[in-house]
């Protein structure tokens, strides 16, 4: 019998998408850090409409840190859960006193670069495991993010 685990899936299989999960986990956590850092400290004639803008986003992403923690527990792995794992494994770096606007929507946009690319390859991944439930997880964070990165495109011209 194939080694499977708890919802049916090849346990070999999960494991990878598992850790490709938990990268993806700890580059959101740096996000989500980065988001509420902009939200806090942004200043200048835009700060009305980018300080609510940042605040949905960093509940967004948080929404998003917790969906993706509990698809690793899924699939029989653990997420991670110390911070520096997260400083370790993340793309995404601090971003630390930004009070521009122009700067925090371009490490926003960088980041969603990151993000996005680290989505479609984990939605490759969980598609050749037969992990709908991941694909599917993956394939609302692409729509979602890719109309976002077209938005703040925009903002910026």
């Amino acid at each position: 019998m194939k080694n499977t685990n708890n919802i049916g899936l090849d346990q070999n299989a999960s494991q990878a998408t598992a850790a490709e999960l938990n990268d993806l986990l700890a580059n959101y956590q740096l996000f989500y850090m980065n988001l509420r850092g902009f939200h806090w400290n942004i200043k200048g004639k835009k700060f009305f409409e980018l300080h609510v803008k940042f605040e949905e986003l960093y509940n967004d992403a948080l929404v998003k840190v917790d969906e993706i923690a509990e698809r690793v527990l899924t699939l029989s792995a653990t997420p991670l859960h110390a911070f520096q794992n997260y400083l370790d494994a993340s793309e995404i770096k601090s971003a630390e006193n930004v009070t521009d606007g122009e700067i925090a929507i371009n490490n926003i946009l960088e980041s969603l670069k990151i993000l996005l690319s680290k989505e479609r390859a984990i939605l490759s991944v969980a598609g050749d495991a037969s992990d709908e439930g991941t694909v599917a997880l993956m394939s609302d964070y692409i729509v979602e993010q890719e109309k976002l990165v077209w938005m703040l495109s925009a903002y910026q011209d």
